[in-house]
């Protein structure tokens, strides 16, 4: 018998967002949708004539840039702009398949974390669909580097992310945090952290066309040393787990959950992507199981974060 906490989920209903991009500063609403089973994570946008481009893949073999946030192509010379946070929210809660629609060219970035698309799709709850899930098992470590700065997957016996920073700053300075993820432990110690930057780059970001949106209600700012929001941070470790934050929207661009380890060390999206790239460039570093024949199911119903319910549970299952 199949058992249930190896099936694909998607979410209970559809969500919305409001909002503006923190690179473009332009205005965007963003739907996600559920949707059927096998389909992964789809994303259309919407154009100013009406014309709708997509829905494609979100997949790593997409990104077209890494510069600050992860950019996609969806073909016909369009592009959709920061998508890890949205991206974390979906993997971050075991859910596998969903259709996000928007009418920009970049997501919301709402408060700089991942914590409100969070929210809306508790309050929606989760759909068990029928089909079985499956993960990539890393068979072969795979890593990538640049300078100093790396970014591995390695066989593990579970699902973990190891992540390490180095800022020259007294405020971050070095910080590690290792995540064995369930729904629960993302949501209550990574979603809600929130992304930063230093006052001193500020001016030369909006000179390139980045930032332009950021502001202290959507970014932690800094000056040297000193944090400048009046709020204070919600973790103590808060730029750590961010970082990480941003590392489960950008793997979930393998296109199913990852089963094995991933560590990194002063890396980001660019790393990111790049060790997708080298771990499928060869079919010897990874296999594609079914959850059934895993000694452990990671998935939306193991360990669930309070408030989330699982809607239509019997008659998904019956």
């Amino acid at each position: 018998m199949q058992r249930i906490s190896a099936r694909q989920c998607t979410l209970g209903g559809s969500v919305r967002f409001d909002g503006f991009g923190v690179h473009s500063a332009i205005p965007v609403t963003l739907n996600i949708n559920p949707a059927p089973a096998g389909t992964g994570f789809q994303i259309s946008r919407i154009m100013e004539d009406g014309r709708v481009v997509g829905p494609v893949p979100m997949e790593f073999s997409r990104v077209t840039r890494t510069t600050l946030c992860t950019t996609m192509d969806l073909g016909d010379s369009v592009s959709v702009a920061t998508v890890e946070h949205v991206l974390s929210a979906l993997s971050g809660l075991g859910i596998d398949n969903a259709d996000i629609v928007l009418n920009g060219p970049e997501c919301p970035i709402l408060d700089g974390s991942a914590y409100p698309f969070v929210e809306a799709i508790m309050a929606q709850g989760l759909q068990v669909q029928a089909a079985t899930r499956n993960y990539i098992k890393i068979l072969r470590t795979v890593t990538v580097r640049n300078n100093d700065s790396f970014a591995a997957l390695e066989p593990y016996n579970g699902r973990s992310l190891d992540l390490e920073i180095d800022f020259d700053s007294k405020i971050i300075g070095r910080q590690r945090m290792i995540f064995e993820w369930t729904p629960r432990r993302f949501v209550e110690d990574v979603s809600a952290a929130r992304t930063f930057g230093f006052m001193k780059d500020a001016k030369v970001l909006r000179q390139a066309g980045y930032a332009l949106g950021s502001s202290k209600e959507n970014s932690i700012a800094l000056d040297a040393d000193k944090m400048l929001n009046a709020t204070p941070l919600r973790f103590e470790d808060e730029f750590v787990r961010h970082k990480l934050l941003d590392a489960v929207g950008d793997l979930a661009l393998s296109g199913m959950p990852i089963y094995g380890r991933f560590r990194s060390y002063k890396g980001g999206h660019a790393l990111n992507a790049l060790v997708l790239a080298s771990l499928f460039a060869n079919e010897a570093n990874f296999e594609v199981v079914s959850a059934d024949d895993l000694p452990l199911a990671f998935d939306s119903l193991d360990d669930l974060p309070e408030g989330l319910e699982v809607k239509s549970y019997l008659r998904s299952v019956g």
